[in-house]
């Protein structure tokens, strides 16, 4: 089973989602943060693709997916990229495949 929750900055309001469990082919979607775009992106990493696309394994040697940018890092889950702020779980929850 999957599920997204949604995450909210408490001082600028900036969200995101968290994707956890693993999707249809066995893929989990890795949250990162972008210290120079300032955003959360996702990645795709593991499952079917990797077994044709070694690059998905990991989040190694992986690019910011807006902006290009090789700075990006596994987010904290507690961190905004925009502010510094305490980002927080707003109890939204949806289940997905």
């Amino acid at each position: 089973m999957s599920w997204k929750k949604t995450f909210q900055c408490r001082e600028c309001g900036y969200e995101a989602e968290l994707y956890e469990g693993r999707g249809l082919f066995r893929q989990e979607i890795t949250a990162v943060s972008c210290p120079d775009c300032k955003t959360i992106q996702h990645l795709v990493v593991g499952g079917i693709i990797s077994d044709v696309a070694p690059s998905f394994r990991s989040e190694v040697g992986r690019l910011c997916l807006r902006c290009g940018s090789e700075n990006i890092k596994i987010w904290d889950k507690k961190t905004c990229p925009r502010c510094g702020g305490k980002m927080a779980d707003t109890g939204k929850k949806e289940f997905w495949t």
